[in-house]
């Protein structure tokens, strides 16, 4: 279940940390959004060190669809109606010129990435009048945008929105010409930052004037509270080779047919079938996709198959800035929701004049300080709602079947020696079990069949079938004390 971009930046690291040493800026994650910061930084001629728990952009920015557009599905009517049409331009004028940037630094670096300029196309198959409103939504903020009912799609449309000069492109092609000249340490992660001080997994520490957390999901709970500020989601993709070529991108708004397209060299990135993480019970999302393409592309075969995870925030847009009020020397980009390309180079024209000393641009609209209640509140409710449903299922909630009764290939929260745990029976009949706890705050794991792994639906830890952790903000694994026996 690897992508088609590959799963790391080859060569282009130092490797783990192996001594103690101080910068005048850590990153801690070296992503998208982290080499891009470190990038427009060494430009400015601060001295910069990234460090990665993995390989460098091996985590989101190796799962992405690398659609780098300003049209965030049907976002703007929505902020137009919580939070005044001049913020909805605000934030379109942000995305417009990460669109913008990323094209300008190909050109003038030469990198070969395979940038395409092409539209974006938001579309439903049931709603003319909901696409009729985002269009006019789209237009006010200044993405130029305009409705239609002629697509490239396979199946007709009841409307969709167009907005031209967005961009497609190899993601890792582009970060491994940014990160050449980057100091960046794989495999270190970072356990615990206390003031100026990181301190890493294996005892090195890490001295910084300022620290930022690029590492998609921030692992310190407090201060900046952000696990009662977002969720994450995951959602599933497919490679298919013999399937069409758009020229354009495509995403649907239904719930039924909500697909997301678009052409990557051979093939089509297929992707749609998301859910909250942790909440994949039944499984068969892959299956979904596959069947949904077969349908519209007979004969068309899957190449390679992934999924993604995005961190949603309360009221839509990304937190980026200082960290929290009580920790100034903090700073913070994540939240990027579907869109972590451009929120990515958002981040980075966002934080590096913020580091340096400079007013930031776009005033206040992605500090992680705001107050948005006519936006956040319904979100901010249904959040707490799952936090506290999930962690009672771990306190209060009983076994769900025993071991034996598990079929082999299949995983799920059984009763072992009168406690509970999950467990995994491998096709080869032995069994694997887990703490059902996960480690960040105490909510109980959900088994995903489709990526067999155990994902935590309060907060969107995930760990392999064995415990090992895949995905933070957990920052430890959930392997228990010994092996255990089935009754």
């Amino acid at each position: 279940m690897t992508s088609i971009w590959g799963n790391s930046l080859s060569g282009i690291d130092q490797g783990p940390l192996q001594q103690d040493l101080q910068t005048q800026v850590l990153i801690i994650g070296a992503g998208m959004a982290g080499i891009l910061l470190a990038d427009s930084l060494r430009q400015r001629g601060v001295p910069v060190v990234l460090v990665d728990a993995g390989l460098p952009a091996s985590g989101q920015t190796c799962r992405t669809t690398a659609k780098i557009t300003a049209q965030h599905g049907a976002l703007y009517s929505t902020l137009e109606e919580t939070l005044g049409a001049q913020q909805a331009a605000q934030y379109a004028a942000a995305n417009r010129q990460a669109v913008e940037r990323y094209a300008q630094l190909v050109r003038q670096r030469g990198i070969s990435c395979g940038l395409v300029r092409c539209p974006a196309f938001l579309y439903s198959v049931a709603d003319a009048g909901a696409m009729q409103r985002e269009a006019a939504a789209q237009q006010r903020a200044g993405l130029g945008a305009r409705f239609t009912t002629g697509t490239e799609l396979p199946f007709p449309v009841a409307g969709a929105v167009e907005v031209k000069g967005q961009a497609r492109f190899h993601p890792l092609q582009f970060l491994t010409a940014l990160a050449q000249p980057l100091t960046i340490y794989s495999h270190s992660r970072v356990l615990r930052v206390e003031g100026c001080c990181a301190q890493l997994e294996n005892g090195r520490t890490i001295t910084a004037r300022q620290i930022v957390f690029a590492c998609h999901y921030p692992f310190v709970n407090a201060p900046g509270f952000y696990f009662a500020r977002m969720h994450q989601e995951r959602s599933y993709v497919l490679a298919l080779q013999g399937a069409m070529q758009p020229r354009g991108m495509y995403l649907g708004v239904d719930p039924e047919n909500g697909w997301s397209l678009r052409t990557a060299g051979e093939f089509l990135l297929f992707g749609g079938a998301g859910h909250r993480t942790g909440e994949n019970r039944a499984g068969g999302r892959y299956d979904a996709l596959l069947q949904k393409a077969r349908e519209l592309w007979p004969g068309c075969t899957p190449a390679a198959r992934w999924s993604a995870q995005d961190c949603m925030t309360l009221d839509g847009m990304p937190y980026i800035g200082i960290f929290a009020p009580s920790q100034p020397n903090w700073y913070v980009a994540t939240g990027f929701g579907k869109w972590g390309m451009t929120g990515s180079m958002v981040a980075a024209m966002v934080l590096a004049p913020l580091l340096c000393g400079e007013a930031p641009p776009f005033g206040g609209l992605f500090s992680p300080s705001r107050f948005t209640p006519a936006a956040s509140a319904g979100a901010f409710a249904h959040d707490a709602a799952h936090a506290v449903r999930d962690l009672s299922r771990q306190w209060f909630g009983a076994a769900r079947v025993a071991a034996d009764a598990l079929p082999l290939g299949h995983g799920g929260v059984v009763e072992v020696e009168g406690e509970k745990v999950g467990a995994y029976r491998a096709p080869g009949g032995e069994f694997y079990f887990v703490s059902t706890r996960c480690p960040h705050l105490g909510c109980q794991l959900e088994w995903n069949p489709d990526e067999k792994s155990w994902d935590c639906p309060c907060h969107g830890s995930r760990f392999d079938f064995r415990g090992q952790l895949l995905d933070g903000p957990a920052q430890r694994s959930i392997l228990l004390d010994g092996p255990v026996t089935p009754e």
